[in-house]
């Protein structure tokens, strides 16, 4: 399977363990949780669904590497008690807490949450001293005699043994006790993250066209070969940060992130004639409907490259402004949520002023707690900030109120003009999406290229809401097409099975 459909297992397998009886039990026994055990070549984004979970599902993270552990760092170290059995005491060996152990409660202590998951990395590299341990630790989620929290679900991560030397195949009884999913690299499910990790124009624009070189791993005389979409979407950082600093990207960056001296130079060709073509169409007053004249005429003549890195650099824009709009209204339904809670909290003893500090200290206490629980991904992290910032320009205005109605009208002028400022903004990106069809059609009409533009844009989440809620006459034109198109070929097909 592919690593979006292991993700929707893993919160399957997650809601699942966590559901509960009438009487509060868990309707699985602990020790009848069989622990989850992705398997897969390395990169391919194990740990980062993890991370996505925890954040979906608003439930703690504590992660683990195991190859660095040790029987005594795993299970805790021995020290001799007394205990008394029979009315003879005995000298008992007894473990201090395991640190894997300890790592979870501290975290419960520290954030209040009570639910979460461990994930075991490296699971199968472990040392030969500690490995007799994990299956009871597996099956029963003890170490040394200490227990996993109730409510904390154990999701473990291997390498096979042709990606990693130290890697061992499992045995069958500690098989029998886990949920096996086997991973593959697959492009079309990476892109969904992409969109959201806004990846360089230039690698989706290559990847697009190269697929083959989006995952490569072997072994040769000549050393490891290795190109991953870790590998991808660290080098897209990487060219970011260079573009906004004016260093230029050369080979010689490219292959510490692509270690495979062919994927290095051949993106490092075509970075060249990304950036060559970036210079020489000019996005913006394209998108915003001044095209150059002869552009579209260019446009229409162009090679293959050309064409698609020209495709990549539109739709690239256009999805930047509209991640920028969905944000927006991810931010006002963020802030208007509070406002409510505020407007709940109103009382003559809680005055307007002192009602909304406590919201804010609320947020931002909350937004601490969930940094620390590992369960806010960077974007919700940012969004609490940018909230507790609106509130905070806010409770500017409201400092001076002394009742309850004045401060109401005060946050509701600001609040319209935060909504205002938004519904602008996204009339304008409205027009750029629409000036993307507008020249798409005047260079290729209704060809692949059409298709490519609707295709990456139905497969972006923020762009489908946006057209839902703002509409672009564009895009359900030429997507009436292609799902027509479509049609068409699906009966095709049924007949051709008919004659046969």
């Amino acid at each position: 399977m592919n690593i979006r459909k292991a993700k929707e297992q893993i919160r399957n397998a997650i809601t699942a363990y966590l559901t509960k009886d009438e009487l509060g039990n868990y309707v699985i026994p602990v020790e009848k949780q069989r622990p989850v055990l992705l398997v897969g070549p390395p990169g391919i984004g194990k740990t980062a669904i993890m991370e996505q979970l925890a954040s979906e599902l608003g439930i703690g993270l504590i992660s683990y590497s195991m190859t660095h552990h040790t029987r005594q760092s795993a299970i805790g170290l021995p020290f001799i008690s007394r205990r008394v059995y029979g009315g003879t005491e005995c000298d008992v060996t007894e473990y201090t807490m395991s640190e894997i152990i300890a790592s979870v409660y501290d975290l419960m202590e520290t954030t209040g949450v009570r639910q979460g998951i461990l994930f075991l990395d490296e699971i199968n590299c472990v040392s030969e001293t500690l490995s007799p341990l994990m299956m009871q630790f597996l099956q029963y989620k003890v170490f040394g005699g200490h227990r996993l929290p109730e409510g904390w679900i154990v999701v473990t991560a291997g390498n096979p043994p042709e990606y990693n030397d130290s890697a061992r195949e499992f045995d069958i009884v500690t098989l029998d006790r886990l949920k096996k999913m086997d991973v593959e690299p697959d492009f079309e499910a990476w892109k969904e993250y992409a969109a959201a990790a806004h990846i360089h124009p230039a690698v989706m624009s290559f990847l697009r066209s190269r697929r083959e070189r989006f995952y490569h791993v072997e072994t040769t005389v000549s050393g490891k070969s290795i190109v991953t979409p870790r590998g991808w979407e660290d080098l897209s950082k990487m060219l970011q940060l260079y573009e906004k600093n004016g260093i230029a990207a050369d080979e010689d960056l490219i292959v510490q992130y692509l270690q495979n001296s062919a994927a290095a130079k051949e993106f490092n060709t075509y970075l060249a004639l990304f950036n060559k073509y970036r210079e020489e169409y000019p996005v913006d007053a394209i998108l915003d409907g001044d095209v150059p004249e002869g552009m579209a005429e260019r446009a229409a003549q162009a090679g293959f490259d050309e064409v698609y890195t020209l495709t990549g650099l539109l739709l690239s824009s256009v999805k930047d402004d509209v991640h920028g709009r969905m944000e927006e209204r991810r931010l006002i339904e963020s802030v208007r949520l509070c406002l409510k809670e505020y407007k709940a909290a109103a009382s003559d003893e809680l005055g307007p002023d002192v009602n909304m500090r406590r919201l804010i200290g609320r947020i931002e206490s909350g937004r601490e707690s969930g940094l620390r629980a590992h369960s806010l991904t960077r974007e919700e992290s940012d969004r609490m900030l940018r909230t507790a910032s609106c509130l905070h320009d806010m409770a500017a205005k409201t400092a001076s109120a002394s009742d309850y109605e004045t401060a109401f009208d005060i946050i509701r002028d600001a609040s319209a003009e935060l909504v205002a400022d938004h519904n602008e903004k996204a009339e304008a990106t409205k027009g750029r999406m629409e000036n993307l069809f507008s020249f798409a059609e005047s260079c290729w009409g209704d060809e692949k290229e059409m298709l490519l533009i609707v295709t990456e844009l139905t497969a972006d989440p923020d762009c489908v809401s946006f057209i839902s809620t703002y509409g672009c006459d564009g895009y359900y034109r030429h997507n009436k097409n292609l799902l027509f198109d479509e049609r068409q070929a699906a009966i095709e097909q049924q007949i051709e099975k008919l004659e046969l």
